[in-house]
């Protein structure tokens, strides 16, 4: 698929400067783009790139730009063209989106073999991949991807346009939103870790009766799991978006709009606010509150309620300022002790 520079400046609303023919079919990094390609540029230490890259187009954000270079009027890179836009990265994932839709049209039909319960519609528009498995009174909406090798438990319910890619196991009464993506492996609603040691000491399985709910336009990254509650519902709110191998427990809530990046893991219990940023292999204590637009840097340790929004690092997990002058003493106390057990012979 090519796109020429007219083209895309049009789709994007966006500023052309230069070769307003020129053609590019691919993306690259702005280090090692060709003329086929389309980059961009976010940060003004890579504008040197502008009069350096051989890429065909490339997107940058006006902000990076003015003040620092002009362009006289038909003017961009030699052979290719510039397109000035409000955002670039946020520009190049509109022009991916268009791409990858091309790239990976949406499938239709029932491959076989697979078993579909009796009583279950399959929409016209949906697509059953090879060897799925689908239980009893199973809801599927419209435009649903179900790939091979998936199985769904009886009474799931998902909502339209929703992807299930291969081998994913969505146990009996689980509900997913529309326009979801759920990756290789990922597995929903299976027990909550929950036992109860007896008069013995012998630990007794505690069942795990609900479910889980997933809502709207949510991705959930390969070979994550999302346990099923205790009682009453493991909630997932519209819009989070979840990394590979992430573990959340049973009646966690995640809030809207909320990241959760790889390896973190959550226990029982949790909830976690609006707009917040878990990053990689954050763990989080069960039974607490996170309060919305909290951002906890990688490795973090979550011990207890956090009630003000802000930036948080280490274990356990404080202000992010004050973490990093702790981390300076930490530096400094093997000097620090030498020189006390010297004063102290002394």
């Amino acid at each position: 698929m090519e796109f020429s520079a007219q083209q895309i400046a049009a789709l994007l609303g966006g500023t052309l400067y230069g070769n307003a023919n020129a053609m590019v079919s691919d993306v690259a990094p702005i280090e090692t783009a060709q003329a086929q390609h389309l980059s961009f540029i976010t940060d003004a230490k890579y504008l040197p790139f502008i009069t350096t890259s051989k890429a065909g187009v490339i997107l940058i954000t006006r902000s990076v730009i003015e003040g620092k270079i002009t362009f006289p009027e038909g003017e961009g890179k030699a052979g290719g063209a510039v397109i000035l836009v409000d955002n670039a990265r946020g520009a190049m994932a509109q022009l991916l989106q268009i791409v990858s839709k091309a790239m990976h049209p949406a499938k239709r039909g029932i491959e076989q073999p697979c078993f579909i319960s009796e009583g279950v519609t399959i929409p016209k528009d949906a697509y059953i991949g090879a060897f799925a498995v689908i239980g009893k009174n199973v809801r599927l909406g419209k435009g649903v991807q179900i790939y091979p090798n998936t199985y769904i438990g009886d009474n799931v319910v998902i909502g339209d346009h929703t992807i299930l890619y291969a081998g994913v196991r969505i146990y009996d009464r689980c509900v997913i939103g529309a326009d979801c993506v759920l990756h290789a492996g990922v597995v929903i609603g299976s027990d909550g870790f929950g036992f109860e040691p007896d008069a013995q000491g012998v630990n007794q399985k505690i069942p795990q009766i609900g479910n889980v709910i997933i809502e709207d336009d949510v991705e959930i990254g390969a070979n994550t799991t999302i346990d099923r509650a205790m009682m009453g519902s493991t909630i997932i709110r519209r819009n989070v978006k979840i990394d590979n191998l992430v573990q959340i427990a049973h009646n966690v809530e995640v809030g809207e709009s909320t990241f959760l990046c790889a390896q973190v893991g959550i226990a029982g219990s949790t909830k976690i606010g609006k707009h917040c940023i878990l990053t990689g292999q954050v763990g989080v204590a069960g039974h607490i509150e996170i309060t919305d637009n909290c951002i906890f840097g990688a490795q973090s340790g979550i011990a207890n309620s956090v009630r003000k929004s802000g930036m948080y690092q280490g274990y356990p997990a404080i202000e992010a300022g004050n973490w990093r002058r702790s981390v300076v003493g930490f530096k400094q106390l093997p000097d620090i002790l030498k020189r006390l057990n010297e004063l102290e012979k002394k």
